[in-house]
């Protein structure tokens, strides 16, 4: 038998690599001996699922798989270069509806981008004949009808997906940097003779980046009626991410600035404006309360709540199950359904994009692939503004639990202080929940039970809950680590101690007594726990109701009831008997008879008494 890291030298991959396949049951015959992994002599090098690139080939040789196109929103470059899934039918969707003005709300790296470039290349008018890259595509089957339109528009197209800085100036500047290469890709209108010189000097100082905060506001409204001039058609406006700006506002106090300058900006470009074809905007939130869109009456507002457009952004369950196939992994969707499907667009079953193409490239390794593209500044926010009640729905909702919240989709992050239960919205939009049923109400929100999505998304908030923790010094990372390591070396004192500190920290922290305490503690739990334990509080369970259970995922840890018991004013002296009591009463109450039934052998009893920041821990297994 061999050690991880011998195979690994064998085999020429990481140590990493080869105990992530003995934990996944991917290596025949290998068996654990206390911490390490052992490895027949003979064994072979598991199968290597990663996508190849196809550099280096042989002449000759089998024609590699195309890669997967991680972070490419260049349509051209996506369609011919790359797995693409096709999404060109949300063209032919437009066009049988034909709305003036439409605004995309979808979580964040779900395609936005790139169908905005998908649209762009396919309106726009080239010199290059680019129908050529959509000949092989859904769209062009689908007749003549929708063929002419393609490159008979000129087409404004902006994305603010960077545009995150911490001042209101240096955001201006991103943003006349923006529109200075977006009429940059539109210099034939310097030389046109349909144009008066006024109109060219505007153009001018756009281009040049002489522009002030007035000219910028102004700037589509402008330019679209040059092109519209120039070409005798009315361009199509693409405004991509438009919110992302707005949420930076927000975190980093430009607000008022900001939305100030977006609601002229959007304004003249498309309220009355007689120049203009169509207008996309995506995002993730709807903002209607700074009334951005104020008086924008042609606005079709589509989200992740409406079956309009449901299927065009994030991978369908069809999609996924013909991209596992071409890649030979069709093995792993049960583990990749697990982890990153559980969104439900309109009424259609969506998994996330940016995850799925990062599992299938890095080798099928489930991991938070998407989490870590940006901040979470969303939950930070819910975890900051939390009421008692919410912070117990976000417990149940981290347990796998339904709960009912109102949704309504008009929500902004300004609203959180005002109405923490807004919370709700803001994580649904922002893709950190599924509504699995919805009931519209007469005001125009909807009425859901809601629930965490998939795998990715529950460690998402598990991170963040201790994250938080961490910060405000409830407990330290030694402590969190303490827990870790006694439950993989299944060490129960280390373990008690490990509980032990964790509870007095807590209590420095939290409010002792009080409600949010107990809310407090058991969602640490989840977050420090959650992955090889069950957890439940307050279930009734032998003749009477437990505070919290820890139920082992597996018999190898022991299972873990804790009893916690408070008074005010308690002398060392009665603190111990106390924390006696509350151990003594696990036993009497026979809480720990629902351990049995899950063929738990091995319990671990805590009794915990505190009083003010004083508390006792007596132990029994």
């Amino acid at each position: 038998m061999k050690t991880c890291k011998e195979k690994a030298a064998e085999w020429g991959i990481a140590e990493r690599t080869v105990t992530y396949f003995c934990n996944n049951n991917r290596i025949p015959g290998a068996v654990k001996e206390g911490k390490s992994w052992k490895i027949p002599d003979e064994t072979e090098k598991p199968a290597d699922k990663r996508v190849k690139s196809g550099n280096n080939r042989e002449p000759g040789a089998v024609t590699e798989k195309k890669t997967l196109p991680i972070g490419i929103s260049d349509y051209i470059r996506a369609q011919s270069e790359y797995y693409y899934v096709d999404k060109t039918l949300l063209i032919r969707e437009f066009l049988d509806k034909k709305p003036l003005v439409s605004l995309f709300t979808r979580p964040r790296r779900f395609g936005k981008t790139l169908n905005m470039d998908m649209l762009r290349v396919f309106f726009e008018i080239s010199q290059e004949d680019t129908s050529l890259y959509f000949r092989d595509k859904a769209i062009w089957s689908c007749g003549e009808e929708y063929r002419k339109h393609q490159g008979q528009y000129p087409v404004i197209f902006l994305t603010f997906k960077d545009v995150k800085f911490d001042s209101w100036e240096a955001t201006l500047d991103k943003i006349r940097g923006l529109l200075q290469a977006e009429f940059g890709r539109h210099r034939e209108l310097l030389e046109s003779d349909r144009l008066a010189d006024y109109e060219k000097e505007f153009f001018s100082r756009i281009l040049n980046g002489k522009s002030n905060e007035v000219e910028l506001t102004s700037s589509l409204e402008n330019l679209s009626g040059m092109l519209c001039r120039h070409y005798g058609r009315a361009p199509i406006i693409i405004i991509d991410e438009y919110d992302t700006p707005i949420q930076e506002g927000y975190t980093k106090d430009f607000y008022d600035e900001i939305t100030g300058f977006m609601r002229n900006f959007f304004s003249g470009a498309f309220k009355d404006n007689r120049n203009l074809s169509y207008g996309f905007l995506t995002g993730i939130l709807r903002i209607a309360q700074e009334s951005i869109f104020s008086g924008l009456n042609n606005l079709t507002v589509n989200s992740v709540m409406d079956e309009e457009y449901d299927r065009f952004f994030g991978f369908t369950c069809e999609e996924v199950h013909r991209m596992m196939e071409y890649y030979g992994v069709s093995d792993m969707e049960p583990e990749l359904k697990e982890w990153y499907d559980g969104y439900l667009f309109g009424s259609t079953e969506i998994y996330n994009p940016w995850s799925v193409i990062n599992y299938i490239s890095k080798g099928c390794i489930p991991q938070a692939y998407w989490v870590n593209t940006g901040k979470n500044e969303v939950l930070e926010d819910v975890l900051k503004s939390a009421t008692d009640d919410i912070t117990e729905k976000l417990y149940a909702l981290l347990q796998g639990e339904r709960v009912v919240a109102r949704i309504d989709q008009n929500v902004v992050y300004r609203s959180l202080s005002e109405e923490p239960a807004n919370i709700y919205s803001l994580l649904l939009v922002a893709g950190y929940l599924m509504a699995s049923r919805k009931e519209l109400q007469a005001d125009g929100a909807y009425l859901c039970e809601v629930t965490i999505p998939n795998r990715e998304i529950a460690s998402v908030y598990k991170g963040e809950i201790l994250t938080h923790l961490l910060q405000i010094g409830a407990i330290t990372r030694t402590t969190a680590n303490k827990i870790a390591e006694s439950l993989y070396a299944n060490d129960q004192k280390k373990l008690q101690k490990a509980i032990a500190e964790y509870m007095d920290k807590s209590i420095s922290f939290y409010d002792a007594g009080a409600e949010g305490f107990y809310h407090g503690l058991t969602l640490g739990l989840v977050a420090l726990m959650d992955n090889h334990y069950k957890i439940r509080s307050n279930r009734e369970a032998g003749d009477g109701r437990y505070d919290i259970c820890l139920i082992p995922r597996e018999n190898r840890y022991p299972g873990i009831v804790m009893e916690l018991k408070w008074k005010k004013g308690l002398s060392e002296t009665a603190l111990d008997t106390l924390s006696d009591d509350a151990l003594a009463q696990i036993d009497e109450k026979r809480y720990g008879v629902e351990m049995g039934y899950d063929g738990v052998d091995k319990v671990l009893k805590l009794g915990i008494a505190f009083s003010g920041k004083k508390v006792i821990i007596k132990a029994e297994s």
